[in-house]
Order: structure tokens, then sequence, then C-alpha cells
């Protein structure tokens, strides 16, 4: 059986995510609320709108590098504390500034913000965790934090009509603050971290004779291509995929639904079931069978119902098939970062999450633009989802072969 996260080594790792969780509430908001409230904020037309709620990824590509080189010279903590400062500074900035402009450097304040929190957060996951129980700490963490997404989702769609978006910005702006107190107090690294004498793990690619394997850099490409079909593709389009195929209006279960709040309940049914399960397919990698086997076996469910979405099936059976892909998903992003501290273990722990941090920031950044193109073609949806079902079984393929199985 995996070792379950001991007790003293799972609180940092609970206080970051908390804490990244508690500033991520007032940038979740804005993705159900800005798109309708647009003009309340100073803003004078609908694509800039487009050009706010992506800026803060695009900014990311450039600062990653410089934020992990910062990250070598000062303590996670004081990165986390200054992340936690800039994400309280933008939500504070999202209920008094007006006009797009302003509106662009608080995007794009958060993406570098945005980029701390990543970067300190999975280095914590690896110093905090050894061999047999890292999957189980990524699970927890990615869990935890995203329950900011969930908290600013629900309660944008909810209160924003009632009281609008600068109040509930303001009132966010308070949650983020927490973050500073539950830092200062809480967030201690075990001893001897910085010495980086960090257990492998077992049943990963991540050392081979006690060096980084080649299989590292296959880490490197999966982040890349898990983010460019999760964080980018299914999360762009999938309500103009529900619009496509069903219409705006649709009957579920005797419920009268818009396709956006379709879309934004499946998503946030995902983000609900994060937290326990993230954590249990962390402790099923972190088992005998290792990493690799499981997270090729994910890949491959995702190979068969990826594009299943994109083929207009009846509503209840694509409700059930999305549903598994996001089950999927959890499952594929936890083993991709767990697979990614592995790799990262075996050398310098910031400098390999920063460029893992890269590849993941360049696929989402890269995944709406691509389905954008795609979708205006005949048979748009399908081009884009059996493609990425394509994608998917390559990525399968490499992590069941043979010579995959006998480096595990």
């Amino acid at each position: 059986m995996p070792r379950p996260v001991e007790q003293p080594a799972s609180r940092p790792l609970v206080v970051v995510a908390l804490a990244t969780a508690l500033c991520l509430a007032g940038d979740s908001m804005l993705y159900i609320a800005l798109p309708v409230y647009w003009q309340d904020v100073g803003l004078d037309a609908l694509w800039q709108v487009g050009v706010l709620l992506s800026v803060n990824r695009l900014i990311r590509l450039p600062f990653n590098p410089l934020i992990g080189w910062l990250y070598q010279r000062i303590s996670l903590r004081t990165g986390l504390l200054l992340a936690t400062v800039l994400g309280a500074a933008t939500t504070l900035g999202y209920g008094i500034a007006k006009g797009f402009l302003v509106w662009l450097v608080l995007r794009a304040a958060w993406g570098i913000g945005w980029s701390f929190f990543r970067i300190g957060g999975l280095s914590a996951v690896v110093y905090c965790s050894d061999g047999q129980s890292r999957g189980q700490a990524m699970g927890l963490y990615n869990g935890l934090y995203r329950l900011g997404s969930l908290a600013g989702m629900l309660l944008g769609g909810l209160l924003v009509p009632l009281y609008g978006l600068p109040a509930l910005a303001l009132s966010f702006t308070g949650l983020a603050l927490l973050g500073l107190p539950l830092l200062l107090r809480h967030f201690h690294l075990p001893a001897g971290h910085d010495q980086q004498h960090i257990a492998p793990a077992r049943g990963s690619r991540a050392l081979l004779d006690g060096k980084p394997a080649a299989g590292a850099r296959g880490v490197l490409v999966n982040g890349f291509c898990v983010a460019l079909l999760i964080q980018g593709v299914l999360a762009a389009t999938l309500s103009a995929l529900i619009a496509h195929f069903y219409g705006n209006e649709l009957d579920v279960f005797g419920l009268l639904l818009g396709a956006t709040a379709l879309s934004g309940v499946l998503q946030a049914l995902r983000w609900a079931w994060e937290p326990w399960l993230g954590r249990r397919v962390g402790a099923w990698s972190d088992g005998p069978g290792g990493r690799s086997r499981l997270y090729g076996w994910t890949l491959m469910g995702a190979a068969a119902s990826f594009g299943l979405m994109a083929s207009g099936l009846p509503l209840i059976a694509w409700i059930a098939v999305t549903m598994l892909v996001m089950v999927l998903a959890t499952a594929l992003t936890t083993l991709s970062d767990a697979l990614a501290s592995d790799a990262a273990s075996a050398g310098n722990v910031v400098a390999f999450m920063t460029r893992y941090s890269i590849a993941q920031d360049l696929g989402a950044a890269l995944g709406p633009l691509l389905a954008y193109l795609l979708i205006e073609l005949d048979n748009g949806f399908a081009w884009l989802y059996w493609g990425g079902s394509l994608i998917y079984l390559l990525l399968a393929v490499t992590w069941l072969r043979p010579a995959a199985q006998a480096r595990s």
C-alpha cells in the first residue's frame, strides 16, 4: 500500500494550497461575470473581455523563467507572500478600476502572481513529500487550490447579479488577504529541504541509474499536451460545443438550462470532486504499479472518450461521456504534475518546475487559439476533438510501450 503523506509534511502543502485558493477565487469569478457585466468596469467592446481573460496566461510565458530565477535566490515563503500581495492587490483593483488599460495591467499582474503561486506550490510538493507519497501529495495540493475556482465561479454566478462585480471583487479582496497570516504563521518547510536530498519515486521514469532520465523531456511534452487539451481546448470550447450540438436552451432532467449554465455546472462538478479524487489517484500512483502504467491507461481512456464529445450523441449520453472526460481530466492533471515532481526531484527542483510551468502555460495559451481556428471549418468540432483523441492515443502508446515500462 502507498504510504500516506505524514501530517507535519502535509501541513505546508495545505497552507500553500489554501492561500492559492483564496487568491484564485477573484480571478475565477471574472470568467463568469466579466463576459456579461463588462460595461460595469468601463470596457468599450466585448473583444476586450477576451483579451483580459487571456493576457494573464500569455504574460506568464516570458515571466516564468525570471520567477524561477528569483526562487533560487529567495525562500519559497517570500515568493508565496509576494504572490498573495499581488493576488489581493489585483482583486482590489477589479473592485475600483475602470477602463481597459488599467484592467490590462491588473490582469498581467495577476498572471505574474499566479506564476509565483504555481512554481512555488509545485516545488513545495517536492520538498514536502518522499518518493512513496508524492502522487498523493500532488493530488492534495491540486484538489485544495482548485476549491478557489469552485468558490469564485459559484459565488460569481449567484452574487454578481445581486450586488455587482465591483462589490464582489472587494469582498474577495478580504479573502485573499487572509493568505498573508496563513503563510506567515503556518508555512514552514521540512528541515534540510534546501539541500535537495529528495527521495526518488518508485514506479516513475524520473531517474535512471541515479540521473535524470530522457523521460523527463517526455514529462514536459505531456504537460504541454494535457494543458493544451484540458485547460485550453476543453475549457474554452465547452459552452460553444453544447450550443452547436444541442442549442442555447436545453432540457436536462426537466430543468431548462442555458449552454453556458450547463458548461459551468459540469466544470464546477470537476472542481468539487478534485480534493478527494485527485488525492486518491495520486495515492494509487504511489503504489507498486507506479505512475507510468496508470498514466498510460488514463491517456488511453481519454483517447476513447474525448472525441465522442463532438459526435452528436443524445444529450444524456453526451453528459455521461463528458463527466467521464472530466474525471479523466482530474486524473491526468494529477498524474502529469506528479510525474513532473518525480523528474524535478532528480536535480534542481525550481529549475525543472519552471520549465514545466512554461510548457503548461504555452499549451493553455495555444489551446483556445487552435480551437477557434479549427471550429470555423466544416465539421470543425469533430476535427478538434477527435484530433485531441489522437494526441491522447499517441501519448498513451509512449507510456505503455514495453521500453517505457522497463524503465518504470
